[in-house]
């Protein structure tokens, strides 16, 4: 068996080609390296995430006691995604992932992705400025729109160290980018 991820020549290399294309099963959208053939869950990227998280990490911290309490913040927790918050938990940060799907951020925590969960901002806020006081590595779940997130963040005047994103904006009708509100 040999699959590619995306092999698309530019004459057939638009949106509705690549979901044509998948429909048919001839190609898919890979992100990051993992294609459906050899993707076994999330713990299959744990491993890159974690050193691409680290790395980040490292280059902003002088020392790995400075590290601590550092914020991590991203979006979406289907697919893969899980490996985020486990990433920033193995790098010692505070991680908070937003995700608008409740059925995805209550399976996340039910497998342990995510240690708490959250529908609150209030509620959210306060927990990550105590996990950063203790210098707590965690993951949290917002189960809310990220951009809900970020303007809270920036009003709150709390500074996100890392940022990152791992939603499906090449897949906006099956769990992509939601606009703000929705």
């Amino acid at each position: 068996v040999v699959i590619t991820n995306g092999m698309m020549i530019p004459n057939y290399s638009k949106p509705d080609d690549w979901e044509k294309f998948n429909a048919l099963g001839v190609t898919q959208y890979g992100q990051m390296t993992a294609g459906s053939f050899m993707y076994i869950g999330p713990q299959g990227i744990v491993h890159g995430t974690t050193i691409t998280v680290m790395n980040a990490a490292r280059k902003i911290s002088k020392s790995e006691e400075d590290r601590k309490g550092k914020l991590f913040v991203t979006c979406g927790l289907g697919g893969m995604s899980g490996a985020q918050p486990k990433a920033g938990k193995i790098s010692g940060l505070v991680t908070v992932v937003a995700e608008i799907n409740a059925k995805a951020v209550k399976t996340r925590h039910s497998q342990a992705w995510v240690d708490e969960v959250f529908e609150g901002l209030t509620k959210l806020i306060e927990r990550i400025k105590k996990a950063q006081a203790s210098k707590e590595a965690i993951s949290l779940a917002y189960q809310g729109n990220v951009v809900d997130l970020w303007e809270r963040l920036v009003k709150e005047n709390l500074k996100v160290d890392i940022g990152t994103d791992q939603t499906s904006l090449h897949n906006p009708w099956a769990g992509g980018y939601y606009p703000a509100g929705l």
